[in-house]
């Protein structure tokens, strides 16, 4: 009898446990929506808010961690299903091989939310508030640790999901990206424990009406009379991009849109032009400066070998083997698609991947000085790095990120891109512009408000008045440091808390 009724509360056990971890997964995948293209900003909280519940149930840490573990995997296998896209339908890697992939890279993601869970459930006790602090502190812990471990992946951060207008985006230039998620997952466990808590609702108010006063604030200052910009998006397929009979098309169409958009300052996107900047004919150069000065995104080969992946501005009437030549050469480099991490050259036998061994920048480059601007140029995703950004002010006085997202395809990359450089703009109270190949080419003002933009998969021309910005946010000062600091504070309690429980024993 005693056996018989230890199988049976086992088989419940084990059957709830697979339905508290489908439900895991599932929030996980519902709270994407929070992040573009729809940016329904609280689901997210609530889908935490859930998360914390089933943490609370369950029956020891290592069970949490599974439940963190299909959390995380239902978030990323929906948020950035778009590695599917890059490696098969762009790079092409055999569909199985590809699938496989995707699911390890989402597995490994997913471990991050799983040692959440099994120290929470370590950690956690009867009182409210340090549950609550301890949530959040490791929450944002551990989206720091993955935006930093093996160069670091801090895609789909859950402060991305909290641009206008969330209230919460007033912390940006204080706090960061990371210190927002910080106050979004300090909101999550108050909406999962503190319905009935007076403080809860009191805290949720306080975090809600202080952003939305902060954003209301001026941190930056004009400088200078506005410019204008050209930001052009050429539409070249990359299918089509590296293959030579491609060339003179590619190169026909940026000189057309250059030559029928003048600007002060016209922008070309990552890699526009599929050749060395040596190997670019004079007369092509000249054409694109023959209205203002030029920033193109090209590869740009080292004297002593090897090659960069560059931003190169060209002033009008200074067309190379002019000596004023400045350039940016892309420091934050992308494993597998731009160099070969140790042990793995055999990857690039399964995927086409051309231009696949970069070397990277140094960490500190001075801004490039055109067109009245210091611009601040950054290629592809390393606007997703804020402590990389600020690393240029408060000399630069405008951001412009240059970016090559046919890479992939029509996917929730592109929209989830911009809303990352939203976040770069808001962090350091000054304009960015995104000139793409296939999208989303944008201009974003300090504010994080999108100014304008060009339709995904077009080719055009976005003319825009930039007006450059001087002055220190004070995130620009601090980087991720004071949210660091806010984040292991808040676990102190719980983790002194265990300390003398242990010492007791």
């Amino acid at each position: 009898m005693g056996l018989g009724a230890t199988s049976a509360c086992r088989a419940v056990i084990e059957r709830s446990s697979f339905s508290h971890n489908f439900l895991a997964f599932f929030l996980g995948s519902a709270s994407v929506a929070g992040f573009a293209p729809l940016e329904l900003f609280p689901l997210p909280l609530l889908a935490l808010a859930g998360l914390l519940r089933l943490w609370q149930v369950a029956p020891a840490p290592r069970g949490a961690a599974w439940l963190g573990f299909s959390w995380g995997l239902g978030f990323f296998l929906t948020g950035v299903s778009w590695v599917y896209v890059s490696l098969h339908d762009v790079g092409g890697m055999a569909a199985p091989l590809a699938v496989i992939a995707t699911l390890l890279f989402c597995c490994w993601l997913a471990l991050f939310p799983a040692l959440v869970g099994y120290f929470y459930r370590r950690l956690a006790s009867a009182d409210f508030w340090r549950n609550a602090l301890l949530f959040a502190g490791l929450w944002m812990l551990a989206e720091w640790l993955r935006g930093v471990l093996l160069t670091g992946f801090p895609w789909l951060a859950l402060g991305y999901s909290q641009t206008p207008p969330s209230p919460l985006a007033g912390f940006a230039p204080v706090l960061g990206s990371y210190g927002i998620g910080l106050l979004a997952a300090l909101i999550a466990a108050a909406l999962a424990f503190g319905l009935r808590r007076r403080g809860a609702w009191l805290l949720i108010l306080a975090l809600f009406g202080s952003g939305a006063l902060l954003r209301g604030m001026d941190w930056t200052q004009p400088v200078g009379a506005p410019v204008s910009v050209s930001l052009l998006q050429g539409n070249i397929p990359q299918s089509l991009k590296w293959t030579p009979e491609r060339l003179p098309l590619s190169i026909e169409t940026y000189t057309r849109l250059a030559l029928e958009n003048p600007a002060a300052l016209t922008v070309l996107p990552e890699t526009a032009l599929p050749l060395f900047f040596h190997e670019v004919p004079r007369e092509v150069l000249q054409a694109l400066t023959q209205h203002g000065d030029v920033l193109v995104g090209m590869a740009v080969r080292h004297r002593e070998g090897g090659y960069v992946n560059g931003a190169i501005a060209i002033q009008k009437d200074a067309v190379p083997p002019a000596p004023t030549l400045q350039s940016y050469a892309k420091q934050h480099l992308v494993p597998f698609g731009e160099y070969v991490p140790p042990g793995f050259a055999w990857f690039f036998g399964l995927v086409n991947i051309p231009m696949s061994d970069f070397s990277a920048g140094p960490a500190r480059q001075a801004p490039l000085a055109i067109a009245g601007q210091q611009i601040a140029a950054n290629i592809c995703y390393e606007d997703l790095f804020g402590e990389e950004i600020i690393r240029s002010l408060p000399a630069a006085t405008l951001l412009i990120n240059l970016s090559n997202t046919a890479w992939f395809g029509d996917s929730l990359a592109q929209p989830q891109h911009l809303q990352i450089a939203r976040l770069r703009a808001l962090e350091t109270g000054r304009m960015m512009l995104r000139a793409t190949n296939t999208g989303i080419t944008a201009a974003i003002a300090p504010d994080g408000r999108v100014l304008a933009a060009l339709p995904a998969f077009t080719a055009g021309a976005l003319q825009i008045e930039a007006q450059g910005f001087t002055g220190l946010t004070p995130y620009s000062r601090w980087g991720n440091a004071l949210a660091l600091l806010l984040a292991i504070c808040a676990c102190l309690p719980a983790l002194i808390q265990a300390y003398r429980q242990r010492r007791s024993r």
